[in-house]
Formats: C-alpha cells, structure tokens, sequence
C-alpha cells in the first residue's frame, strides 16, 4: 500500500502516518509536553534474538498519540536493559527527532513482524534533526545510546512482544 507522507508535529516527534489515519498536523509545544510529566506508560518486557542470544529489556510502552509524543523527553538516565518500545499500530513510515531528550538514544525500527529494519545509533540529544525509519515500521524501541552496537543488535534481529504477535 502507499502511503501519502503528511507530517503531525508530536512534542518531540515528526511522525509520518498514513492518510486514512485523520492526522491533521499540530504542534505541542515544550512547556505542553513539561505539563505531561504525569503520564504514567504501561510497563513489559520485550526480547530480542540476535547472534543466537535472547537479550531482554523492560520497557515503557508509548500506545497512544500524547504518549509517542511525550516518550523519553526530559529524562536524565536511562537504565542499562531499559528502554521505550513505540506502538503506531500498524506499518507506516516514521520520523523521530531528539528535541528536549537529554540523553542519547539508539533507535530500532521495527516491521509488523517484530523483524528489526533499520537501527539509528546514538541520537543526539536536543536535535531537531530527522531520523527516519528508512522503510514502513509498526514499532520502535528507544534504548540507550550506542547500545545495540555493544548487544550486537542490527536489522534482520527479531523482536518478541504481543504487538508483534510473537511474544
């Protein structure tokens, strides 16, 4: 299927979404995305199969617009098995950016299969440059910076969770 690009502005997120979708582009500001420091994400763990190895990591879950918009922003520290695992429901072309996240981030972008297909190491913190997905993705996982180099995490990988039906 293709897919129109229109751009939704989500805190710190440029996110590219399919037409059908009814996404009309907006804005939420920084002192907004301060204002949902209350947001609570659900918690679970995922794993990833690389070289032979099953790699576990407890993730926060980002499932609706405010939480994909607020994701890691702010956040001083980052656990070394921890991360945020973004669920856009269904494949699409996305785009991140690094706008108010203090720390830097690995991002593994994520087939409907749960197949890893594209992974940006180290994100610098507080850019407002685009980091896309490079293919159409339902998921991605944010882990700390420089990780999935040192975990031998690369596309081709699996990721089992249930949004991927496999976990």
């Amino acid at each position: 299927m293709a897919f129109v690009r229109s751009r939704a502005r989500l805190g710190r997120r440029l996110v590219l979404v399919a037409p059908f979708l009814g996404a009309a582009p907006f804005l939420v500001g920084t002192s907004a995305a301060r204002a949902q420091g209350d947001i609570k994400f659900q918690k679970s763990s995922l794993v990833i199969l690389t070289g032979g190895r099953e790699i576990k990591f407890a993730v926060e879950l980002a499932l609706t617009e405010t939480e994909r918009a607020r994701g890691l922003m702010f956040r001083e520290k980052l656990g070394p098995y921890d991360g945020m695992l973004f669920d856009f429901h269904q494949e699409a072309p996305v785009s991140f950016w690094m706008k108010n996240t203090l720390i830097p981030l690995d991002m593994v972008f994520i087939a409907a299969d749960g197949t890893i297909r594209h992974v940006h190491a180290n994100a610098v913190p507080l850019s407002t440059d685009s980091i896309s997905s490079e293919y159409p993705v339902r998921g991605v996982l944010e882990i700390n910076g420089g990780s999935a180099k040192l975990l031998g995490i690369k596309p081709g990988d699996k990721v089992k969770h249930p949004i991927f039906g496999n976990g």
